[in-house]
């Protein structure tokens, strides 16, 4: 079974807007890994959009390259499938990209059943669904040494029936002083 697993950038605060703050790049070469160990992209409509069309430009323009924004965009670009759960989307940019309109959980069991890499999923609204129903297989919370006192939290809105008990696998301290934590479904 694949696993599915959930990756976003964090301040200290929970703020997690990436348009609030940018990873240094020893923390994006943490997330270009996590890229490159998966096939699926699980995202709602506003992070789709925000991740497409724009790493697919960089992932194709020749200047960009040799940066660690360039890397990503490869990485980015080599995934196989990107699913996005939308009620309000209507077209997919490129041929990779799937609209689902229904169904999340039994969606996301048929990706998690079937052969592949690693499922990744980021941005609030969906992860925080994601969690509700137990689907979420690994957590990698990247905490960054900053607090910005606004902004779109982590977990917003999430309506859990029970505490999601957690198991911290690994921890990993980067230069800037950003930490990287790797969490485990109990």
């Amino acid at each position: 079974m694949r696993n599915l697993i959930y990756a976003i950038n964090t301040t200290l605060d929970g703020c997690c807007d990436h348009t609030k703050f940018y990873p240094d790049e020893e923390t994006f070469a943490y997330v270009v890994q996590l890229t490159r160990d998966a096939d699926t992209f699980l995202y709602g409509r506003k992070t789709y959009q925000l991740m497409v069309p724009y790493w697919p430009d960089v992932a194709n323009d020749p200047s960009e390259q040799g940066n660690s924004d360039y890397e990503f965009a490869q990485a980015f670009n080599a995934v196989d499938k990107i699913v996005v759960f939308s009620q309000s989307l209507d077209s997919p940019e490129g041929e990779k990209t799937t609209i689902v309109r229904t169904g999340l959980q039994d969606e996301v069991l048929k990706l998690k059943q079937g052969q592949g890499k690693n499922i990744l999923t980021g941005g609030v609204t969906i992860p925080s669904q994601l969690a509700a129903l137990g689907l979420i297989d690994e957590y990698h919370i990247l905490v960054h040494p900053i607090v910005i006192g606004e902004g779109r939290r982590l977990f917003d809105g999430i309506n859990l029936q029970e505490n999601l008990q957690l198991k911290l696998v690994e921890s990993t301290v980067f230069k800037s002083g950003c930490v990287a934590l790797r969490y485990l479904k109990s």
